[in-house]
Order: C-alpha cells, then sequence, then structure tokens
C-alpha cells in the first residue's frame, strides 16, 4: 500500500511532552511523542496551525487532558497493513477506562495464534492516544510495550482511572 501524502502538519504541547500532528485530505494520519520510536522525523507537509482538522485534534486532545473528554470524534485516515488497520480498529473499542490483553486483542481480530504480530500492530499505531495503545497490556497486567514509552503508557493510564496515581 503507498501512503497518501501528508497535507498539513502541526505542532503541539501536551504536559507529556511535545506531539507531531499529521493529516491526509481522508483524516489524521500521525500522532506522535517527539521522541517516540518510529517518529517519522520531518515530514514533508507544510506547517498548518489553522489547519481546521488539526485544530479539532488540538481542542480534544486539551479536553482529555483536562478530563472533559472521553472518546475523540476526529477523522481517522489510519495508513497501515490491512493486518495493522483491523488490531487499531480492534484498539478503537477499548473504552477509556479499562484495558485489554494483547492476546484479547489476538482473539477479535481472530488471528490467536499471532499474539506477538498483534504486539507489532500495536507498536506501529501511527496514532496515539486517540488510537489507544496504551490500553492494551500483558497477560500478567504488566504495562509492557508503549512506542513513547513506559512513563508515559503510566501516565495516561492514570489519567483515565487505570491506574492509582
Amino acid at each position: 500500500m503507498t501512503p497518501r501524502p501528508y497535507i498539513a502538519q502541526r505542532h503541539i504541547d501536551s504536559p507529556l511532552g511535545n506531539i507531531l500532528l499529521a493529516r491526509t485530505a481522508q483524516g489524521l494520519a500521525g500522532l506522535w511523542f517527539e521522541g517516540q520510536k518510529d517518529h517519522p522525523g520531518t515530514l514533508d507537509a507544510p506547517v498548518a496551525d489553522d489547519d481546521p482538522l488539526l485544530q479539532q485534534t488540538a481542542h480534544e486532545l486539551d479536553e482529555y487532558w483536562r478530563g472533559q473528554r472521553r472518546e475523540f470524534a476526529v477523522p481517522l485516515d489510519l495508513l497501515g497493513t490491512g493486518f495493522q488497520r483491523n488490531v487499531w480498529l480492534a484498539l478503537l473499542e477499548v473504552p477509556l477506562g479499562a484495558t485489554l490483553t494483547y492476546r484479547r486483542i489476538a482473539e477479535q481480530v481472530r488471528s490467536i495464534t499471532a499474539t506477538r504480530a498483534v504486539g507489532a500492530a500495536v507498536g506501529r499505531n501511527p496514532v496515539s492516544i486517540i488510537v489507544p495503545c496504551h490500553r492494551i497490556i500483558g497477560s500478567g497486567g504488566s504495562l509492557t510495550g508503549y512506542a513513547g514509552g513506559l512513563e508515559r503508557k503510566a501516565a495516561l493510564l492514570r489519567l483515565e482511572g487505570v491506574l492509582a496515581i
């Protein structure tokens, strides 16, 4: 699959560090913490702080940080393989305040023997926070694998009331 080109990008501040947002004509396609694994680096897209979709994303994230948003409404354009997109769509079903294991996500995408592949797809999620890969935990309840770092994963789960502060 050839990725659709990004048409705009924006950098925003968050309580957990700087974030890069990127969009295509179809929707939000990227949300990366500065320095996270798989950060795309410099994008070939204009910086557009006034882009309506990127403004909406920044506004929804601000509400999320303040505990005023439980679900995101910004349209997404999830760029990846069919398997990755299936995993990311399963992540969207995990509600705020809940966690699931990688094994459970594998069951949901009907790939029970592909738990490691599910883990790899979760780790390649291009739209962190909004596609809540931070809500996926190890089978023993351990906080494993978050491209933005385990400290950020724990902070997001505390914000959502999953972990005690």
